[in-house]
């Protein structure tokens, strides 16, 4: 019964940082309008990173163990620094559909590292769900882009973007064996932070032009999409392994496409409809167990070992 319901709290943890991971997309399209790269991550850096330290005081808090911090420190460069930046600067160069498409390169990454550094495991299940979800994916972002809309440097940074996530991701796992999510999430954002304080400039100058609207949706990047979903995103990997959590993350092109239609009013095609779908069940395939092998099992079997590698969270 409690590792049903570890599985049950994992599983709603990454559903509430999938659902708050797509709603950033459509607060980056409008707070970007009137601040920058560099100054739009550093200002939701900072707005995240003071939530989560009011969070840290109420909830008494401590430093990480020695042993977290080096991945600390990498994935706060890697993921919420550098990956904030050329992704925001990435939107800026392409369109959507192709921005959406390049970064959902980073699950396939994810899955790789994990299976390669951290001996996550990779079964059926997982690589099928994989496979349609980005085929959804691909479908979503083929869509929505706009003809002559892309550029080789915008696509550069978003591939670097997809790196920089899938290297975040992998680093911060090993993190959650000692440091708690909440301490993972905090000073990862401290770190990304630091590393965006050479924007301190722009943002300054930009947040005395900037209408309110952009700077509550810098706000609200900070807050919810940073401060909450990266921490329900560590509670949910620390339960899980890492490229299950990424494969989840499929589920955002969709819920993207169903944002966008409720509140900019960007009526999807029945094409971008049926690759959110592919997005949805390649993810639900993904996280399912197989229920099959578990009745069929011998009762004497040795252990549950081969059966683990396809649970979920």
């Amino acid at each position: 019964m409690n590792h049903r319901r570890t599985e049950l709290l994992a599983a709603g943890a990454a559903t509430v940082t999938v659902v708050l991971w797509a709603s950033a997309f459509v607060s980056i399209r409008s707070a970007g309008a009137a601040y920058s790269p560099g100054a739009l991550a550093l200002g939701r850096l900072l707005s995240g990173a003071l939530a989560l330290g009011v969070i840290c005081l109420i909830r008494r808090e401590g430093l990480p163990p020695r042993s977290a911090w080096r991945g600390i420190a990498i994935s706060g460069v890697l993921w919420f620094g550098f990956y904030m930046v050329v992704l925001n600067w990435g939107e800026q160069q392409v369109d959507a559909g192709t921005a959406a498409l390049v970064v959902n390169i980073g699950p396939i990454l994810i899955a790789l590292l994990g299976a390669r550094l951290l001996g996550d495991a990779m079964p059926p299940r997982l690589l099928a769900g994989m496979a349609v979800s980005f085929a959804g994916a691909v479908t979503v972002g083929l869509s929505m882009s706009d003809d002559g809309g892309s550029s080789v440097l915008g696509v550069v940074l978003c591939l670097l973007a997809a790196i920089a996530y899938a290297g975040g991701v992998v680093s911060q796992k090993p993190v959650l064996g000692s440091a708690t999510p909440l301490q993972a999430t905090t000073f990862g954002c401290v770190v990304g932070a630091v590393v965006c304080l050479p924007f301190a400039g722009q943002l300054v100058s930009e947040a005395a032009d900037a209408p309110a609207s952009a700077t509550l949706n810098m706000v609200y990047l900070g807050v919810f999409p940073t401060a909450l979903a990266f921490t329900t995103w560590a509670y949910a990997l620390a339960r899980t392994t890492a490229s299950r959590m990424g494969a989840t993350t499929y589920a955002v092109p969709a819920l993207v496409v169903l944002m966008s239609w409720l509140a900019l009013g960007e009526v999807p095609g029945l094409f971008t409809l049926a690759g959110g779908a592919l997005c949805l069940a390649g993810v639900a395939v993904s996280r399912s167990r197989s229920r099959a092998r578990v009745a069929t099992a011998p009762v004497t079997a040795p252990g549950p070992q081969p059966e683990r590698a396809s649970d979920s969270a």
